[in-house]
């Protein structure tokens, strides 16, 4: 039985022998190129017709100079609050017909600049969730990611937009939420200490101190995971802080686990507080005190910024900040044998 030759690919090269021009000349209508003249590209149209021509997609893509995808570098894919960030950035992305490319570099700060620059070479920019490398490295590779928008991190690197969540703020508001019930021994259980946002809650709790000279602050070294907050217990415990602030809701909600395997009630006995507001913080038991991120909205003004940097669009906003608002639930409460304090 005679073998049944396989279909021969139709390619540019047979476009443009049966249209009489140059391979150039293809690729340049092919491309939407309105240089060529009109009688031509009607005739170049008309080959690529008729040989039922489809242009390879990856090929023109390389071809423009751009490939429709942007990639985004995040340090926990796990974390419910980067999902977020995504999920805000993918939307707001296929809106503009773009694609988006996902690197997560596990908590490993020397994976980020390999996995960002690896991300800009098969990508048109690069969007950077609050990277985890010291400053001095964030400066010196900024330049070779252009176009990058930084999320949660800033930059001295031109056309480098960032939107930035005001955590600073938004543990003051939870340690005075913890005051206005009457704690007056608080501890913070502290993120990963290479977090950018872990020391912009530091330099809030700082603050805070300051204007609440009669609040005892203890800070307990921890990190971001479930299994973080969990592992803090006996040093929370040990602290005899009555009011606890987590670094996030993932840790909060590891610490809430632990404290109930030790018979320790809450808000009771102790009142436990996160940040983020992710999905899962109001079904925990008791309910989590938080403080709410608009965390879609920051990875939708994430591209935004990163449109305008492609389209070349001029903008003065460079710097987009959100504030995190205080949600108060069921782990807060007043302290045991203590009556709140009314505000002031």
């Amino acid at each position: 039985m005679a073998k049944r030759a396989r279909p021969t690919r139709v390619g540019i090269s047979d476009v443009a022998t049966k249209a009489g021009v140059s391979l150039a000349t293809v690729s340049r209508v092919m491309n939407g190129n309105f240089s060529v003249d009109p009688q031509i590209a009607d005739r170049v149209r008309a080959a690529a017709t008729e040989l039922k021509y489809q242009p390879n997609p990856m090929g023109r893509n390389l071809a423009r100079g751009k490939t429709d995808t942007i990639g985004v570098v995040v340090p926990d894919l796990a974390n419910p609050t980067f999902q977020g960030v995504l999920r805000g950035v993918s939307r707001a992305a296929a809106h503009d017909g773009y694609r988006v490319l996902i690197a997560d570099s596990s908590e490993v700060s020397s994976e980020e600049a390999v996995l960002a620059g690896e991300a800009r070479r098969r990508c048109d920019g690069v969007i950077l969730c609050a990277p985890r490398m010291s400053p001095a490295e964030l400066e010196e590779l900024a330049p070779s990611l252009h176009p990058m928008v930084l999320v949660n991190r800033i930059t001295e690197a031109a056309d480098s937009p960032s939107v930035m969540v005001d955590y600073g703020q938004g543990i003051q508001g939870l340690a005075a939420h913890l005051a206005d019930l009457g704690h007056t021994r608080i501890a913070y259980v502290a993120g990963p200490e290479s977090s950018a946002s872990n020391a912009l809650r530091l330099a809030g709790l700082e603050a805070f101190t300051q204007t609440h000279p009669h609040i005892e602050l203890v800070i307990l070294q921890s990190g971001s995971t479930f299994e973080d907050g969990h592992d803090s217990a006996d040093d929370v415990v040990a602290s005899a802080a009555t009011g606890i602030l987590a670094f996030n809701d993932l840790t909060a909600m590891g610490l809430l686990s632990s404290l109930n395997e030790r018979g320790i009630r809450v808000p009771e006995d102790m009142s436990v507080t996160g940040f983020d507001d992710i999905p899962f913080a109001r079904y925990t038991t008791p309910p989590l005190t938080t403080a709410a991120v608009p965390i879609i909205d920051v990875g939708e003004h994430a591209w935004q910024q990163m449109r305008d940097l492609l389209n070349g669009t001029d903008t003065s906003d460079t710097l987009q900040v959100f504030q995190p608002h205080v949600v108060p639930r069921g782990s807060t409460g007043v302290p045991a044998k203590s009556t709140a304090r009314t505000p002031e």
